[in-house]
């Protein structure tokens, strides 16, 4: 007969519960419970009748979304911008956390990684402030000692949306691509420096090592990383899109992202149901991606798929 094996005690595993609590509960108030609310993005809400005394009206609210031109606006704005994030992102990260391994001494690679990752710890109200001081058009650090001095016409930031994106992309890159090259500085500590002395003996330079050992070994990180944005392709940060650009209804057509398009509906439009709608839609598109993109690793190389 064979013996169940014991549970362990109590004793041993409350530590380990103690110390996952403030994680599991963080999800269980932001992620879990809120998700009984659902059911508002198939009601038409109307207060004098409450949330659950409101009537059904199904799809109603999905069609009204797809109908106008905000839904491929929003959509369009929220993928492409992710994407070029998360392509971007990883890039700048991996060159930064390679460059920092290159450094000897311990004193200065801490000084480095603190002054990069600096810009991470900035809140987007500061950030948009700062940005303001750059881009005012009465003001503005480049109107007035760049554009000016050099005879250029100036230009009024804040109402020409064709600059926007590229705007965007640089101050979200250069907010966190030192914050996100963590995790590959510590994989790359991780390897073992064997690997590079035998090829340093075969007569490999830092570029081949970098190419034919630190990149290969780095692509297991690389993919999960990938894989956990891909995740949140369809949300974006809402302070970057709503408080850099001041909310200048001017830019909406390179900055209306589905973040900001469900507080717009909700605290302009006072539209429950519609915001509740484009939240749902923002969840399941970005299951779905998830599921796509693993499915996808899991046929090319099973042993990098997260499940």
């Amino acid at each position: 007969m064979i013996a169940k094996p014991k549970s362990k005690p109590l004793k041993k595993t409350l530590p380990l519960l103690i110390l996952a609590a403030p994680g599991l509960l963080y999800f269980i108030i932001n992620s879990y419970f809120p998700m009984f609310g659902v059911f508002i993005a198939f009601k038409d809400v109307n207060y004098t009748k409450g949330i659950f005394g409101s009537d059904w009206i199904g799809l109603k609210n999905f069609t009204f979304l797809f109908q106008t031109s905000d839904a491929w606006i929003m959509t369009r704005n929220t993928l492409l911008y992710n994407l070029v994030f998360i392509a971007l992102g990883t890039i700048v990260s991996i060159i930064i956390a390679i460059l920092m391994s290159e450094l000897l001494s311990k004193m200065y690679s801490k000084l480095f990684m603190t002054g990069l990752i600096l810009p991470n710890l900035i809140s987007m109200v500061v950030l948009s402030l700062l940005v303001f001081a750059f881009l005012n058009a009465d003001s503005g650090f480049v109107n007035h000692s760049i554009l000016r001095p050099l005879g250029l016409p100036e230009i009024n930031w804040y109402s020409e949306p064709k600059y926007w994106p590229y705007l965007l992309v640089l101050i979200q890159i250069w907010k966190t691509a030192g914050y996100g090259s963590i995790v590959y500085f510590a994989s790359i500590a991780g390897i073992d420096k064997s690997i590079y002395e035998s090829a340093k003996i075969d007569g490999a330079g830092k570029l081949k090592q970098i190419r034919m050992i630190t990149l290969p070994l780095l692509k297991p990180t690389i993919i999960v990383l990938v894989l956990m944005s891909m995740g949140r392709i369809f949300n974006s940060d809402f302070g970057l899109f709503y408080q850099v650009p001041m909310n200048s209804g001017a830019l909406y057509s390179t900055t209306q992202t589905i973040d900001t398009y469900v507080y717009r509906a909700l605290m302009q439009l006072n539209d429950i149901g519609m915001s509740a709608a484009a939240g749902l839609y923002q969840s399941l598109v970005g299951f779905a991606l998830v599921l796509t993109v693993n499915a996808i690793v899991k046929k090319v190389n099973p042993e990098n798929a997260l499940f």
